[in-house]
Order: structure tokens, then C-alpha cells, then sequence
């Protein structure tokens, strides 16, 4: 039985989201701060299969609980569940290491909706998304190794740290080297989201992938913009300078 836990301060929310996933099968915890999250998932030997965290929590905002879990190496589904409804909100959650981001009020059938999307598309206590090639575990290209097995990842002679969302879309690109990938496919396959859904997610994150790998992030080489078409991302470019 899959299990879950719910980080919500609003009591009567708390017990209402608990009792319909209960209803729907799973097991269902609920506590309402940060810090009791953190303990309860440290402390559970089953694993947490999935998280629903609000992000407006006392004393540690639901933002600081991903850090933390993050940092720890935890690859834990987190679905936020927050009133917080800015452009600005979403990119700081997905940035910390959220998978998918809900607003309040919400539709019940559509948390349900992803919860199950969630747990599908990923393995219990945050394996691997289902279906991700198991052929490259190690890639380099320019001067940056990646090692998808134990999330190292060096650029040059520096190690860097990537949150469990951009290793998930640096790897998506990888096992689709050189084919141009519309922009919402990548929203339904690496941020499950609706390929429909109006977000600028993806134009960030690869962003912030340029600055990371990118000699010159203004100018890229690797990780490039198809005008009207998507995204491509090229191992070895075909002219070197």
C-alpha cells in the first residue's frame, strides 16, 4: 500500500485530503510543520512514497522542507498543494525540488488525478521514473561528467548539485540527444503537468542548465532553442571553435 504523507497546518484541509486518499486506498499520515515532516520521513522505515505539501507552514516554509529533503538525497514525489498562485511561486518550488505544483482552492478529483500520476510514474519511495532508459547511467559531453546513479555531476573540476528535477530533465534530454522535443512534451513527461498547461517551467530550468553547462550560456551549444519547435540537446556540436 502506498503511503503518504500530508504536510497541511489547516486541520480541517489536513483530515479532509487524508480521508479521501484513504478512501481511494492508500495510507495516509498527516502532521502540520516542516520540521515534524522532516522526522516523520527520517523515522518511517517503509518510506514515504509521496509528499503534499503546503508551502506556507509555521516555523519552516514547505520551499525549505524540499531543500532539506533534497540536500539529503531524498528523491521523494512532491506534489505542493499552496494558495500561492505567482509565476514566481511555481519557479521557486519546481527550483527546490517540487515535481508538481497544485493551487487552492483545487478540485478534489484532480489531486486525486495527479497523486495517481504520480505514483504511477514514478516508483515507491522515489525510485526512477518508470520507463527511463537504463542504458546510460554515466554521460559526459563538453567538459561535464554526470553519473545518473549516484547524482555526482562535475563541470570541469568542480562538482555541482543538481535538484532532482533538473538531473530528471538533463536526463530526459540525454536519452533523446539530437531529436527536438516540444516544449509540452517535456511538461508531461519530466514535470507530469498537462502539455496544455500556460507555465514558463521549462524556459527556466534550461536556463539555469546553460549556466551550469554552457562555456557561454548566452551563446549555447548543447542545449538549444528551435524556434517554434522545442528544444534540442547536442552532445558534441557539429562546427567546434
Amino acid at each position: 500500500m502506498k503511503h503518504i504523507l500530508v504536510v497541511e497546518d489547516e486541520e480541517h484541509l489536513a483530515v479532509g485530503i487524508k480521508y479521501n486518499l484513504q478512501a481511494e486506498g492508500y495510507r495516509a499520515t498527516t502532521v502540520g510543520n516542516g520540521p515534524a515532516a522532516l522526522q516523520f520521513i527520517k523515522d518511517e522505515s517503509d518510506g514515504i512514497d509521496l509528499l503534499i505539501l503546503d508551502l506556507m507552514l509555521p516555523g519552516m516554509s514547505g520551499y525549505a522542507v524540499c531543500d532539506a529533503l533534497r540536500a539529503d538525497g531524498r528523491d521523494i514525489p512532491v506534489l505542493i498543494l499552496s494558495a500561492r498562485s505567482l509565476s514566481e511561486d511555481r519557479a521557486r518550488a519546481f527550483e527546490a525540488g517540487a515535481n508538481q505544483y497544485l493551487t487552492k482552492p483545487f478540485e478534489l478529483d484532480e489531486l486525486l488525478s495527479r497523486v495517481k500520476n504520480l505514483l504511477t510514474l514514478r516508483g515507491g519511495n522515489g525510485s526512477r521514473e518508470a520507463g527511463a532508459s537504463a542504458s546510460v547511467a554515466q554521460f559526459g559531453f563538453g567538459t561535464s561528467f554526470i553519473d545518473f546513479e549516484t547524482h555526482e555531476v562535475k563541470v570541469g573540476d568542480e562538482m555541482v548539485r543538481l535538484t532532482s528535477l533538473e538531473l530528471k530533465l538533463l536526463r530526459y534530454f540525454v536519452d533523446h540527444e539530437g531529436r527536438v522535443i516540444p516544449r509540452d512534451e517535456l511538461l508531461e513527461k519530466v514535470w507530469s503537468m498537462p502539455g496544455t498547461l500556460a507555465t514558463r517551467a521549462p524556459d527556466q530550468f534550461i536556463r539555469r542548465l546553460r549556466k551550469i553547462f554552457e562555456p557561454d550560456p548566452a551563446h549555447p551549444r548543447h542545449f538549444l532553442t528551435i524556434r517554434d519547435a522545442g528544444y534540442r540537446f547536442v552532445a558534441v556540436p557539429a562546427v567546434e571553435d
